[in-house]
C-alpha cells in the first residue's frame, strides 16, 4: 500500500521506525513514542505498538538485522513489560463453573463462574470468552503475549477456580492435558487466536504423561504449574496426584489463623486443617502460596496484625508466597446480611493502610507478597476498599518513612542490568516444625534480588512417598529479570548467566554438610532437561542427585 504523496510503504516506514529506535541510547517510553508518532502509517494513522510488533514479525527476516538488534528492538517496544519481569510468562486459566464444598459468607457466587470468582475480573473474562476451554485459554493467551512482544518460551501455568481438589480426577487430567497440548502446539509464528472448542475429550494418565514428555522439548515449556485449593482437601493421596499432574506450587486459602473467625465466616475448616495442609505440602516439596484476608467478620485491625504475625512465627506455617485480600462486600453474599444488621463494616482507608503497612514490615525476606488487593472491579464492590494500587501506596509510605521492605517482590531486580561480579550470596536459615529451610539468594549491594533457591531439610526420615524419604529437597529455583528465551544469553541479564547452577552447587554443599546423601527437586515438566544437564536423574515423581 502506497500514499498519494510518496512511494513509501508500511514496510518502509516500519524500517525507519526500527532503525531510529535502535539508534537511541537507553531510550525512555516517551522517546520511543515520539519516534512512532513522527512516522505515521501510509493511512496517516500512528502505528500502535502491537501493529509494529506484528509487522516486525512478518518482515524481520528481510531487514538484515543481527539477532542482538532484533532482541533489543523487541525489548524496547514491548508492551506491559512488568508482565514478564519476574522471569516467567504467567498464563492464568480458570476451571469450569462448579460446586464448591465451602459456604463462606464473604464469597461471591456468580453462576457463570467457578465459586468465588465474578465475571468482571480480567482473568475470569478471558475464561468466559473462551468458554472455559483450557486449550483456548492457554493458546489465545500465548498469542496475546506474542502480539505485544513478550517471549513465550517459559510459561508459569496458573490454574484458578476455587477448590481444584473438589473437581473429578477425570476432569483434572483432561484439563491439564489440554493446557499442555496448547503449549505444545503453539509456536512463535502463531499469531492468530483460535476460537473453535476442541472435541478432544480423552483423558487418562497415560495420555497426560505422553503430552508432558512432548513439552519437555517444546518451544513453549511449562516451567511452573500452580493450582488453588482448600486446606481441608490436602491429603497424602492428593499430594501424590498433584505431582502426577505436574504441579509445583499450591495456592492455599488460609484466610485466618483464628478458629473463632473461621467459624463465624463459615469457612468450613479449622486452623489445625491449615497446619496439616502446610505439613503435607512442605513434605511434598511444593511452594506454598497462602491467601490471607484481613477485615473478616469477627476480626479487628489489631487481631489481624496479631494473626499475620502468627503466619511467620508459628513453625507450622511460614508460607513462601502470599496474597493479601482485605475483605470487601460484594452484593448477593451472606456477608451482606451482616452488613445491613451493622454486625460487620469495612475498614476505613486509614485502617487498611495501617494493617497492610504492618504486614509488609512483618514479612520476612524469604516470602513474596504476590498481590495485595484482589482484581475486582470497583463497580462490583458495594462497600470496602476500591483502590487497586494499594501496594504502591504502602510502598511509598514505607519509603518516605525510611523503613525497609524485605519481601521478595519489592526487591526483584526487574529489568536492571546486572553482572555476576556485582552479586553476593546471602543465606537465610529458618526453622519450621517439620524442617530446616535455607533461602539462598544472590543480591546486589542494594539488596536487589537476582535469583534464589529454596532448600528444605526435613527433620524426620519417615515419609509417605518412599521416593523422597531421607532426601534434602530443592523446592524452588527462580532467576529474576526480563524473561529470556530458552538457550539464549544477553549481557547484563540475570537469566541464563549461571546463577541457577551456582545456587544448586551451594544447595549440594549444605546438604552434604548436613549428612544427606540424596538431593531431590520438585521439577516442573519444562525444567526436567535443565536439571538433567546438572546431573539429576528422573524418578517417578521427582528428580534426584546422589551426593
Amino acid at each position: 500500500m502506497k500514499t498519494k504523496n510518496n512511494n513509501s510503504t508500511d514496510k518502509d516506514i516500519l524500517l525507519q521506525i526500527i532503525r531510529e529506535i535502535l539508534s537511541l541510547k537507553d531510550p525512555s517510553e516517551q522517546d520511543i513514542s515520539k519516534v512512532i508518532c513522527r512516522h505515521p502509517s501510509t493511512g496517516s494513522k500512528t502505528f500502535s505498538k502491537s501493529q509494529i510488533i506484528s509487522l516486525f514479525g512478518i518482515y524481520k527476516t528481510e531487514m538484515g538485522l543481527s539477532e542482538n538488534d532484533k532482541k533489543r528492538f523487541l525489548s524496547l517496544v514491548r508492551m506491559k513489560k512488568v508482565r514478564t519481569l519476574s522471569g516467567v510468562t504467567p498464563v492464568t486459566v480458570l476451571t469450569k463453573p462448579y460446586a464448591c464444598p465451602g459456604d463462606c459468607i464473604y464469597c461471591p457466587n456468580d453462576s457463570r463462574m467457578p465459586k468465588s470468582y465474578i465475571v468482571s475480573e480480567p482473568g475470569a473474562q478471558r475464561a468466559y470468552l473462551n468458554k472455559f476451554d483450557p486449550y483456548l485459554q492457554v493458546y489465545n493467551r500465548l498469542v496475546a503475549y506474542k502480539n505485544i512482544g513478550h517471549p513465550t518460551d517459559k510459561v508459569e501455568l496458573i490454574v484458578l477456580g476455587g477448590t481444584w481438589s473438589f473437581y473429578t480426577e477425570e476432569y483434572q487430567i483432561w484439563f491439564i492435558k489440554r493446557c499442555f497440548d496448547a503449549m505444545n502446539d503453539f509456536t512463535p509464528d502463531s499469531i492468530k487466536c483460535v476460537s473453535k472448542i476442541s472435541q478432544d475429550t480423552q483423558s487418562s494418565w497415560e495420555l497426560l504423561v505422553h503430552t508432558q514428555k512432548k513439552n519437555e522439548i517444546s518451544k513453549t515449556r511449562c516451567v511452573g504449574l500452580v493450582v488453588e485449593t482448600r486446606p481441608d482437601y490436602i491429603t497424602e493421596k492428593e499430594i501424590v496426584r498433584l505431582r502426577k499432574l505436574g504441579v509445583t506450587k499450591v495456592q492455599i486459602g488460609v484466610q485466618s489463623l483464628n478458629n473463632k473467625v473461621l467459624k463465624i465466616n463459615n469457612r468450613g475448616h479449622n486452623v489445625e486443617s491449615t497446619a496439616n495442609a502446610f505439613k503435607l505440602l512442605r513434605m511434598g516439596g511444593f511452594k506454598i502460596h497462602a491467601h490471607w484476608m484481613p477485615n473478616l467478620l469477627g476480626s479487628t485491625p489489631r487481631k489481624d496484625i496479631k494473626d499475620f504475625k502468627k503466619l511467620f512465627t508459628d513453625g507450622r506455617f511460614k508460607p513462601d508466597e502470599l496474597k493479601i485480600y482485605p475483605c470487601s462486600l460484594i452484593k448477593n453474599t451472606k456477608l451482606f446480611d451482616y452488613y445491613t444488621r451493622r454486625e460487620w463494616k469495612p475498614y476505613t482507608e486509614k485502617q487498611v493502610l495501617d494493617v497492610l503497612t504492618k504486614c509488609f514490615l512483618l514479612t520476612p525476606r524469604y516470602c513474596r507478597i504476590t498481590r495485595v488487593i484482589r482484581d475486582i472491579s470497583s463497580e462490583d464492590i458495594f462497600v470496602g476498599n476500591k483502590k487497586s494500587n494499594f501496594r504502591q501506596v504502602v510502598e511509598r509510605k514505607l519509603k518516605e518513612s525510611c523503613r525497609k521492605i524485605r519481601e521478595i517482590r519489592f526487591r526483584e531486580i526487574k529489568d536492571e542490568k546486572v553482572l555476576l561480579d556485582d552479586l553476593s550470596l546471602k543465606v537465610t536459615c529458618y526453622k519450621t516444625k517439620f524442617s530446616t529451610e535455607y533461602f539462598l539468594e544472590y543480591v546486589t549491594s542494594e539488596d536487589k534480588i537476582a535469583g534464589f533457591l529454596r532448600l528444605s531439610l526435613p527433620k524426620s526420615s519417615n515419609h509417605f512417598i518412599e521416593e523422597i524419604s531421607k532426601c534434602a529437597m530443592i523446592r524452588e529455583i527462580h532467576i529474576y529479570g526480563q524473561t529470556l528465551g530458552i538457550g539464549t544469553e544477553e549481557k547484563g541479564k540475570a537469566q541464563h548467566s549461571g546463577l541457577g547452577r551456582k545456587l544448586i552447587q551451594k544447595a549440594v554443599e549444605i546438604s552434604r554438610r548436613k549428612k544427606y546423601t540424596k538431593l531431590s527437586v520438585i521439577s516442573s515438566v519444562g525444567t526436567r532437561s535443565y536439571y538433567r544437564s546438572n546431573g539429576f536423574k528422573d524418578g517417578e515423581l521427582y528428580q534426584y542427585l546422589y551426593l
